[in-house]
């Protein structure tokens, strides 16, 4: 689902070149969970951002779903984005004016989806939320917060699943319960999951894990 084929990324910094990924290949099969572990600005967000089409590689090839992120114009992007490709993100960035449901239910309106009540409340239920689908975020704890925000990414069944320290703003337990919700949904979803994190006990529940340094891929472990 996710492929990186000799990928580099380059930035330029106060007139400087920076070297972000380095020749980075690895592939992610459907229902696959795997964690990048490693130092900040070791490449692991960069990574995440090519993965999602959010940013493109200086050199090397990117594809999702056997897409090339690198074909298309800016609207087939965005279509490839909203239908392949969702985003759980440390802050949840839920919208504040709507209710959990409404939350939910955005990404199919703006989709066209005849029926987006009735799917966002389906996905509610699966991540166990349906008797608070007409609370607003403020109303919620982190974890329920979080568990909008899971099903707001899987709403469209989307292919792959992009998270960057979604339990950055948890506490432990609360989230060990988010870690083995996404497990369980990649499962179910067969959805290719790559999450970012800086905590060694959230990478471990991955069924495998990349780590990162100065951009590149020091080494793989599975479980």
């Amino acid at each position: 689902m996710i492929s990186l084929r000799k990928v580099t990324k380059d930035y330029s910094a106060d007139g400087q070149l920076v070297r972000a990924l380095n020749d980075i290949s690895l592939e992610i099969a459907a229902g696959k969970f795997v964690a990048l572990v490693g130092r900040s600005g070791c490449g692991k967000s960069t990574l995440l951002n090519l993965a999602g089409a959010m940013d493109f590689p200086t050199s090397g090839e990117v594809l999702l779903d056997g897409v090339s992120t690198h074909s298309g114009d800016d609207f087939s992007l965005t279509r490839l984005r909203r239908e392949k490709v969702g985003f759980v993100f440390q802050s949840f960035q839920l919208i504040n004016t709507l209710s959990v449901v409404e939350n939910v239910e955005l990404p199919l309106l703006f989709a066209g989806n005849s029926d987006a009540r009735q799917t966002a409340l389906d996905r509610l239920a699966s991540v166990e939320l349906s008797d608070l689908e007409n609370r607003m975020p403020h109303q919620l704890s982190g974890g329920q917060m979080q568990r909008v925000a899971i099903a707001r990414a899987l709403v469209n069944k989307p292919k792959i699943l992009l998270a960057d320290e979604p339990t950055g703003n948890l506490d432990s337990t609360t989230g060990t319960v988010i870690l083995s919700l996404l497990k369980r949904l990649t499962r179910e979803q067969n959805t290719a999951t790559l999450m970012a994190t800086h905590s060694a006990e959230a990478a471990a529940i991955a069924d495998s894990i990349i780590e990162m340094c100065d951009g590149k891929i020091a080494g793989v472990k599975h479980s």
